[in-house]
């Protein structure tokens, strides 16, 4: 059987409008330090599909618009509402105060596994990604409430990020949505 692709016009995808008056996913997408524009950009595809709040851009992360950024962020930085901090500490003192769970995406002694974390229905969350080769700043860690570690079976010690962003937020709607539909 031959399965036709469905045509980008006819997935129905929402317009830019609608995209910013829609319920989002309770989620702000915090980057520590990301250096590469790809990531960032990709972050930012990423974060539209899941429809998350907002990504908070931190330290040396490039902030749109850049040709680099836009390139793997095919318009999602027109979608995805942003905001730049000069440092983690400032943002993540900053979600604190408006009460939102800071987990951090980080290998770290006592962390939790990705499958024993089940977020609640109803909080919100602010997601820390870090630096692609240095991780999620001390500093970043050591503020958060909890760290999530994604279990890995190979000879690499880390997902890309944007890979890691991918799981955790699918992971995190899977199991809302299921809590939700209780």
């Amino acid at each position: 059987m031959r399965r036709r692709k469905i045509p980008n016009a006819a997935l129905g995808r929402r317009t830019i409008p609608e995209y910013r008056k829609a319920e989002k996913f309770p989620v702000i997408i915090v980057l520590d330090n990301v250096r590469s524009m790809n990531n960032i950009g990709s972050v930012f595809r990423t974060a539209d599909a899941f429809l998350v709040e907002a990504i908070y851009l931190c330290g040396i992360t490039a902030c749109p618009p850049h040709k680099e950024i836009r390139k793997t962020a095919l318009g999602a930085t027109k979608s995805v509402s942003w905001k730049y901090y000069a440092t983690t500490v400032e943002a993540l003192e900053d979600l604190k105060e408006q009460d939102y769970t800071i987990l951090s995406i980080e290998q770290v002694e006592g962390g939790i596994l990705l499958d024993s974390y089940f977020p609640a229905p109803d909080q919100r969350y602010a997601l820390v990604f870090g630096h692609e080769i240095h991780g999620v700043s001390q500093e970043a860690v050591d503020i958060s409430d909890q760290c999530i570690e994604i279990p890995q079976f190979g000879t690499k010690h880390s997902f890309n990020i944007v890979v890691s962003a991918g799981i955790i937020l699918w992971d995190f709607y899977l199991k809302l949505r299921q809590k939700k539909e209780r």
